[in-house]
């Protein structure tokens, strides 16, 4: 029985090295894969599910005084930055910026179109809800890739098998 807990502890040590050793650079490219997608499926009109939505946001946000025409490429080149910028680790402030803006503007659909939004103020999310919604996730990523732009890191604890943020 003490071999077989031994094993666990060696595998789980490692698995727990593995995560802290590769898990931020692959959040980082994974988010940056998704932003880049995102955006790039804007260039291409009616490719994206969020571009009529996006656009009326804009539009709203801007007093009416940025056409679709040229609100989409603008969005789209600025997601397809963040994409760029977090998958190639380059610019990591700017980048971020970028994309908490972004997220700004991905949640004024709620206030602006709440009929939209939600079949059932304030629970039940349209398909377009449960989109804004999931960017949730998208700003925690970001802050979590945030937290390393000043050298912080994830690193395993073997002593108690926990994974936790160490800063310089």
């Amino acid at each position: 029985m003490r071999g077989l807990r031994a094993l666990y502890e060696r595998t789980d040590a490692r698995v727990a090295g593995f995560m802290a050793r590769y898990g931020i650079v692959l959040l980082r490219i994974n988010l940056g894969i998704v932003f880049f997608w995102f955006g790039a499926l804007k260039f291409f009109p009616g490719l994206s599910p969020a571009q009529d939505l996006a656009t009326r946001t804009i539009h709203v946000l801007t007093l009416g005084l940025m056409a679709p025409s040229v609100s989409i490429p603008i969005l789209a080149t600025w997601e397809c930055l963040i994409g760029l910028g977090l998958i190639f680790g380059v610019f990591m402030r700017a980048t971020l910026l970028l994309l908490f803006l972004q997220m700004l503007g991905t949640v004024t659909p709620i206030f602006f179109f709440p009929g939209e939004i939600f079949t059932a103020i304030p629970y039940g999310l349209t398909l377009e809800g449960q989109y804004i919604v999931k960017n949730l996730v998208l700003i925690s990523a970001g802050l979590v890739i945030g937290a390393t732009v000043r050298g912080g890191a994830w690193v395993a604890e073997p002593e108690n098998g926990l994974a936790s943020a160490s800063s310089p």
